[in-house]
């Protein structure tokens, strides 16, 4: 997956899962964590559309669409993860177990 990327063949359906997932992580708690992202010229809201769509949440919602619930998603990557993505990882996991 890529941040930004629409070609994969799974992207809308993805991005709507993010959607709706973000919006149910708010109800537990979860606040996007914009403090990171350093583009002075962006909105707020701006910031949390970039932080949803990062690959390691893109991710995560691919497992949770194509596994059965409760099955362990473990997410690879060679790069550190945002706090952000981290602090949706923990919620998620409490949210889906």
């Amino acid at each position: 997956f890529f941040s930004g990327d629409g070609e994969h063949p799974h992207s809308r359906k993805l991005h709507g899962m993010l959607d709706q997932l973000v919006e149910q992580l708010k109800l537990v708690g979860y606040v996007p964590d914009t403090s990171q992202l350093y583009h002075a010229d962006m909105e707020e809201e701006e910031k949390e559309a970039t932080l949803r769509y990062h690959t390691e949440k893109l991710a995560i919602a691919y497992g949770l669409l194509n596994t059965p619930p409760g099955t362990t998603i473990r997410v690879v990557k060679n790069l550190r993860v945002c706090g952000d993505c981290h602090s949706a990882a923990k919620f998620i996991s409490l949210i889906f177990n």
